[in-house]
Formats: structure tokens, sequence, C-alpha cells
């Protein structure tokens, strides 16, 4: 009784649905009807396997009673051919047996007309025979004349026989019928089974594309993901407050990308205006150095010398700037590209690090011989592998050893590493060192724009830069260049 009510609710809610008059748009109308398609085809295979289990019982009740026929036709015919052995032999006649038979095998075929017609007949001329044999017994004939018995013999014989091949063939044709009802049962079984997983296929299918995939647009912030769904009820309301959420997040989104673009224009016009009195300054400065406007007392030099290397770090914090704006800007950025001598880049920046730093610290490089030739701006790369190791220079403690290695990587790619032994990086500042105004221990006053720069430098060249370092085992930073070929057609064209 409740999967009745179950079916009748469920075909009731199914036919509000596709009404005419159902004007709304559901969301999940296409899921019951797909959801209906399934359980119909469930209840449709339940329908014919009920159908041909019927039938099944009936051809299994029908052969039963086949073979029971069988069998008794048999035994009667073995007590026809037992009545026509003691005829010939001449001894005494024991119709029990035929009786008894005769009897159960009438009884099996009480539904069968056919076969009690035939039983009719069989049972008229047992009759005949009886009486034959009655009248002579009566008459006391002591040579008498078989003829007559003998054709009543053959003829219940025959017909009895008769009687046994048409019970075989009935029997013959009601197995080969339960064999055939057995084959379809297993192909309808077959046919309705891969209907269903059809069915439930294309249902978790559309599930996915009507749901899911619509939450993973929203996940993804896609703009155009709105739910497309107007009914008056507890999801409309849902669906209201996620759109209603989206829309509040474009427009933030929206706000943000305009604010910085505002700033990052911003900075690049005070860069570009900040730059000219810079270098005005350096040049005065260094000329007042040299004694241009008269001698400069020690105390003033010292003074001058802190104005100059002010004025130095100024112009590299507005120049790392315009630089950074050329490589957001994607399109303004003009690479240089080349092949690339890695012992000539490590050599110069090595000089330079060591001609400008006060430190007193070992450089040691290797460099691998058989390395892919790689195309790139070597001014560029030179200046990521100084700013790697000037940060490896500060961070490093007196006559401690920093370590240079150019190596093959994977697939036509080459590895630069910078190594010191300094105090190592948190797990939680690695992953904020190439972002923006972000700096390291150990940094020193520097503006944190530096190794977000060499990021912009590298992906610009299609490679990766990382670390790779652990608090109190110093820190390797690296930076892989992939071999271009589009470059290296453009260099040779």
């Amino acid at each position: 009784m409740s999967a009745y009510r179950f079916v009748r609710v469920f075909a009731i809610n199914f036919l509000r649905l596709i009404t005419p008059s159902a004007q709304k748009s559901y969301l999940f109308r296409p899921l019951y009807t797909s959801l209906f398609i399934v359980v119909f085809l469930i209840l449709v295979q339940h329908g014919l396997d009920l159908w041909l289990g019927y039938f099944k019982h009936e051809a299994s009740q029908n052969l039963t009673h086949g073979v029971l026929l069988e069998q008794e036709a048999d035994h009667l015919l073995k007590a026809v051919i037992d009545l026509e052995k003691h005829l010939v032999e001449g001894d005494e006649l024991e119709t029990i047996s035929f009786e008894n038979n005769f009897n159960r095998l009438y009884h099996l075929s009480k539904d069968n007309p056919s076969q009690l017609r035939q039983l009719d007949h069989i049972k008229d001329i047992y009759q005949q025979l009886q009486s034959e044999l009655s009248q002579q017994n009566f008459s006391n004939v002591q040579s008498r004349d078989s003829r007559v018995e003998m054709a009543l013999f053959g003829a219940l014989r025959n017909k009895v026989q008769g009687l046994v091949e048409q019970e075989q063939n009935l029997l013959s044709d009601r197995t080969i019928w339960l064999t055939n009802l057995h084959q379809i049962n297993i192909v309808l079984n077959i046919i309705s089974t891969i209907l269903i997983l059809l069915a439930v296929g294309f249902h978790l299918q559309l599930l996915h594309r009507r749901a899911t995939v619509t939450l993973h647009q929203l996940k993804k912030k896609h703009r155009k993901s709105a739910i497309d769904y107007r009914n008056p009820d507890k999801i409309s309301q849902l669906t209201e407050v996620v759109d209603a959420m989206v829309n509040e997040i474009q427009r933030r989104q929206i706000c943000i990308q305009v604010r910085n673009q505002n700033l990052e224009e911003l900075i690049c016009t005070l860069s570009h205006d900040l730059r000219t009195p810079l270098l005005a300054t350096r040049t005065t400065l260094e000329s007042m150095l040299k004694g241009a406007f008269g001698a400069v007392s020690d105390t003033w030099r010292e003074v001058f010398k802190d104005y100059h290397q002010s004025n130095e770090d100024l112009i590299k914090l507005v120049e790392a700037l315009l630089d950074i704006s050329r490589y957001e800007a994607g399109n303004s950025v003009s690479l240089n590209y080349e092949p690339l001598n890695w012992e000539k880049i490590v050599v110069k920046v090595i000089d330079q690090i060591q001609a400008i730093s006060e430190s007193d610290f070992c450089i040691n490089y290797r460099i691998a011989h058989y390395l892919p030739t790689i195309y790139g701006d070597e001014l560029e790369i030179r200046r990521v592998l100084q700013n790697l190791l000037d940060n490896a220079v500060r961070v490093s403690e007196l006559h401690k050893q920093i370590s240079i290695e150019v190596a093959s990587f994977k697939d036509n790619q080459v590895k630069v590493s910078v190594r010191d032994q300094g105090r190592g990086i948190a797990p939680q500042e690695k992953e904020q060192l190439f972002y923006r105004f972000v700096q390291g221990r150990g940094r020193r006053g520097k503006c944190g724009l530096g190794l977000y720069l060499c990021r912009q430098i590298i992906e610009a060249h299609g490679g990766i830069i990382g670390v790779d370092s652990s608090l109190g085992k110093g820190s390797t930073f690296w930076f892989t260049l992939p071999v271009n070929t589009d470059k290296v057609r453009f260099h040779h064209a």
C-alpha cells in the first residue's frame, strides 16, 4: 500500500510539472522527468518479470503434468503388453494393473477433452476385449480362435502407443516453450538493465550539468553564471541570495581592478616625475664630493656620502617601480633574446657584488659542462642573479660560503641556484617572498620589490622562480629557464 501511495504522489507531482499551465522555470524539472523515466523503466521491468514469471509457472506446471501423463501412459502400455503376453501363453489375465493405470491416466487427463476422447476409445476397445473373452469362457470352448482377441489387443496397443507418442511430443513442445520463456526473460532483463543504467547515467549527467556545473562556475567567478530559477519556494530564495552575492562580488572586483589600475598609473607617473630630480641630485652630490664647488671638510664629506647613498637607494626604488610597471603592462616589455653565456653572466655578477659589498665573503660557482642553449635577455637575467646573490650576501654571516650552481633541469631546461648559509626562512614567509613589498628576515632596509621584479623577469622568459629553505639551515633561491624554440627561430632569422 505504501508503494502504491508513493507512485501515486510521484505521478501527481510529475503531471503538475509537465502541464502547460506551469509557466515558471523549474530548476529540477528535467531531474524529475529523468527520475520518472527511471522509475517507469524499473516498474516496466518488474511488470515484465511478473508476466514472464506467470507464464513460466504455468509452463512448469504443464511440464510436470505432462511428465506424469507420459509415465502413466507408459505404464498403461506396459500393462497392455503384459495382457497380450498372458493371452498368448494361455495364462489367466490380470486386469487390475491395466484398470488402475487407466483410472489414474483418466483422472490426470480430466482437463484435456482430446485425451479424454482417446481414453474413451481405449476403454471401448478394452470393454470389447473383455466381452469377447467372457463369451468364450462361458461357452467353454477348448480350442478357440484367438484372432479376434489378438486384433483387439493390437488395436488397444496401437491406441495406447499413439497416446504415449502424443504425450512425448507434447512434453517436448512444453520443454521447448519453457526454455524459450527462460531465454526471453534473460534477454528482457538485459535490455531493461541497460536501459535503466542509461537512464541513471543520463540522470546523473543532467544533475551534474544542472546544479554542479552552475555552482562550479560560481566558484570560478564566471560573470554569466546566474541560476535561472523563479519558483516561489526555498530554493528560489537561496538562488536569489546566491545571485545577489555574485553580483556584489563582481561589483567589488571591478572596483578593486579600477583602484589598482589607478594606483599603478599613479606610481608610474610619480616614478617618472621623481626620476629626473633624483638624477640631478646625484650629479650635484657627486660634483660636490669631487670638490667642484670648493673644498669639502671631512665632516661634510661624510654627510654628502650619506645623502648620495640615500639618493642612490631612491633611484633604485624608482627604477624598480618603473620596471615593474613595464612587466605588469605585458606588451610594454621588449626583451633582447640572445644565447646566454652562463660563465660570462656569473663572473660579471660576482665582480659587481664584490665591488660594491663591504662584507668579507667567499663565493664559489659551478657550471655544468653540457647545458642546453637558452635564449634570453642577458641584462635581465644578470639582474635577477645579481639580486639573488646580493640577498645571499646580506643574510650570510662573515666568512660564510655562498655557492652558485648552473645545471641542466628536466627536459631542455637550465636551473640556476644561489645557496647561502643564513638563518633560513620560515615556511609561512616563503609563500609571500615573491610578492610586492614583502621582506624576508635579514633583508635590512630593502623595500621588498627585488624578488617581485625577479619573478616578473623570469616569468616573462617562460621560467619559474622559487626558494627551498628551512630555519637554521640556510636558503637556496633558484630559477629555471626553458629552451624557447620560437626565440631561436627569431634569433637566426
